[in-house]
């Protein structure tokens, strides 16, 4: 079984490769779009455009052919009923952090896990959301942390794993999913759906 990650986020590739797999990266090019009443329906709708596209591609290139597992996901943080997806600029970076500082907000990733097994087709995707409370943190400090670009391609404007590690206070659920890919639950799952990912990786 070939197993895809349909992501270019360096982070999500270092988050699988800690499980041990042996897996390629063919990162979704469509243009994203938020579908969904709720932050849990929009990213996994979201991770679902990406995992569907990647694994159509394969089926059209006949790499489909074989078995194959094609994960996709999506990260967004919600503050407020708010969704929040990357900051345009530096001026929206800056609002979402404002915004967040201090405060308690909720992180979301939506996994869908696209597989071709005996020419079968099975999809199947689901969510993780994690607690998180950031410290009250300074203009100066908002404006020192944007300057090293961190924020700028990151849900929310900011990075737990990076320097942004500074400003939190603590988390609820699983730290793995804020940063961006919730490993054990997608061992789990894939266990559940009798998928043994160590058998094909």
């Amino acid at each position: 079984m070939k197993i895809i990650l349909a992501s270019a986020s360096p982070r999500r590739k270092e988050l699988l490769e800690q499980l041990g797999l042996t897996f390629l990266v063919f990162p979704a090019q469509g243009e994203e779009k938020q579908v969904g009443d709720t932050p849990s329906e929009i990213v996994m709708n979201l991770a679902k455009q990406k995992a569907g596209e990647i694994y159509e591609k394969m089926i059209e290139a006949k790499v489909g052919e074989q078995d194959s597992l094609v994960i996709g996901a999506d990260t967004v943080v919600v503050k407020d009923g708010k969704v929040l997806g990357k900051p345009k600029n530096r001026e929206d970076a800056f609002t979402m952090l404002k915004g967040l500082s201090g405060s308690i907000h909720e992180v979301y990733t939506g996994v869908s896990l696209w597989m071709r097994e005996d020419g079968k087709k099975v999809q199947y995707s689901f969510y993780e959301c994690t607690k998180v409370t950031m410290y009250p943190v300074t203009d100066e400090e908002l404006n020192r942390y944007i300057d090293t670009g961190e924020p700028m391609d990151k849900a929310g404007a900011y990075g737990i794993q990076g320097k942004a590690a500074a400003f939190i206070k603590k988390i609820e659920g699983d730290y793995n999913n804020v940063v961006g890919l919730p490993i054990a639950r997608i061992y789990q799952e894939l266990k559940q759906l009798g998928i043994d990912v160590y058998k094909f990786s």
